[in-house]
């Protein structure tokens, strides 16, 4: 159990290191778009948060990846595709429950799960600190 405890907590320091450099690209492309922002065209902003989302969403996407990998490499799974199916229902925390890990490395699905969470719930705050401030500098542009 500690070993599956040692595993799934690096993991997740992975994942919060992936996250970050993310969220890092993600700004820093709303940076880089700035003028399409202050448009005062509602389309200009939403394809500037779009681009936004689709890079979190990347970087969510390849936390599962993470995941899947370590189970792959515990032996859990005999090929990726099935491992990247299984993370993706942990980390989303939807829990089909189609596809069950032994009971060695069982801990793990729950620990993918609390990441998951708080992963996503940062994706959440970037995009909606993002939509925000594009919505707040679009309807500023379209008062002047």
């Amino acid at each position: 159990m500690l070993m599956n405890l040692l595993l799934g907590l690096g993991t997740m320091v992975l994942c919060l290191l992936l996250q970050t450099m993310l969220v890092i690209a993600a700004f820093n492309y709303y940076n880089r778009h700035a003028d399409q922002v202050n448009d005062p065209s509602f389309r200009s902003s939403v394809r500037v948060v779009g681009g936004v989302m689709i890079l979190l969403v990347l970087g969510n996407l390849a936390q599962v990846a993470f995941w899947a990998l370590l189970f792959q490499w515990l032996g859990e799974f005999g090929n990726f595709s099935d491992a990247f199916y299984h993370s993706g229902v942990n980390f989303s925390t939807l829990g089909y429950g189609d596809f069950v890990m032994s009971e060695q490395h069982r801990l793990l699905g729950p620990l993918e799960s609390i990441n998951g969470v708080l992963m996503i719930g940062v994706t959440s705050a970037a995009l909606m600190t993002a939509f925000q401030d594009a919505m707040r500098k679009t309807l500023s542009a379209r008062r002047e």
